[in-house]
């Protein structure tokens, strides 16, 4: 069994984010590419964001901290710390409206 703090994880990799190029920071910590789990917390600055994009399988996004916005097509979801938002079935992307972490989780389909 393997423990693991997601607050501590996502203040190191906002603290990564902040000093980076991209505004932004990652570390998959349960899973990968060849599992069908992937669990991953994201850390954005204010104003960065992940492109619009398509997921591999059934998604989710529990904000840790800060505000993000999902948006898909003319929708959008914004969730603050403690929120989880179901990723649609459609092309999506996230911004961060603040310094903001998330937890995002992937179940791929087989």
């Amino acid at each position: 069994m393997r423990k693991l703090s997601l607050d501590a994880t996502a203040r190191e990799l906002l603290e990564k984010a902040r000093s980076g190029s991209g505004g932004r920071a990652a570390t998959t910590v349960i899973g990968g590419h060849e599992k069908v789990l992937r669990q991953t917390v994201i850390a954005m600055v204010g104003g960065a964001s992940l492109a619009e994009h398509e997921s591999p399988g059934e998604a989710s996004v529990h904000v840790l901290s800060g505000r993000v916005r999902l948006s898909a097509g003319q929708h959008h979801w914004d969730g603050r710390h403690g929120d989880l938002l179901t990723v649609p079935d459609a092309p999506h992307s996230l911004e961060a409206l603040e310094d903001s972490a998330v937890l995002l989780t992937v179940a791929k389909q087989l």
